[in-house]
């Protein structure tokens, strides 16, 4: 039995994914759809050249498809502050080498059909960002965050937290209950929130679209 449904749920993220594609192209972004996640690492591996400097965010995703080793061989210099062995003061300075290496590479946290993209951050490190930058931004992007519309793009990106939270062994509300409870708590994660409505001006904004579940 195992499978044999794949067919039908290929042609359906498929046809979901060029609707979106779509959608983001009339928004000012270059985007395009991958049925799995070894053809978005070979996108991303196409659009970010040898030598090349990228910031990577907090983003399971991008760890995920297999991009850190992959850009490492190619010799690019890679910025990420998830590394464990950082100093307050390194981790500090990473943040802001994220943001301004050649590349940011990084997902969303939800994505409407109509084009919009929905993030939700802590430090802010992660939309500011998305929001502003001289640099190139690749979004690779699972089909499981496309949602209907906007409301659900917001919930969607506040769910995320929980997961992540709990990555990070955090104790806020949220990881107690499995949902977002909009909390007050001083070690909450989600702090800042971005919408992206069109691809902002002064910069290549890309969006690989894959048809397979990735990140949270």
């Amino acid at each position: 039995m195992a499978g044999q449904f794949d067919e039908a749920r290929a042609k359906a993220s498929k046809a979901l994914g060029d609707t979106v594609v779509k959608a983001l192209a009339e928004k000012g972004y270059e985007a395009e759809y991958v049925a799995s996640k070894e053809e978005a690492l070979a996108t991303v591996l196409k659009l970010i050249p040898s030598g090349a400097s990228v910031g990577i965010p907090g983003t399971v995703t991008i760890r995920e498809i297999g991009a850190f080793e992959k850009l490492a061989e190619r010799g690019c210099k890679i910025y990420q502050h998830w590394n464990p062995s950082l100093t307050p003061e390194e981790r500090a300075q990473v943040l802001a080498d994220e943001n301004a290496a050649d590349y940011f590479l990084t997902s969303t946290n939800a994505l409407t059909r109509d084009g919009r993209l929905v993030n939700i951050d802590g430090n802010g490190n992660r939309v500011s960002g998305m929001a502003w930058g001289r640099n190139t931004i690749i979004y690779v992007i699972g089909i499981n965050k496309v949602v209907n519309n906007l409301d659900e793009a917001i919930s969607r990106a506040r769910g995320a937290s929980v997961p992540n939270v709990l990555r990070l062994n955090g104790s806020t509300p949220c990881a107690q209950v499995g949902h977002c409870v909009d909390c007050n708590s001083s070690a909450r994660i989600c702090r800042a929130l971005l919408i992206m409505e069109r691809a902002v001006a002064g910069r290549k904004n890309h969006v690989v679209i894959v048809g397979e579940n990735l990140g949270f």
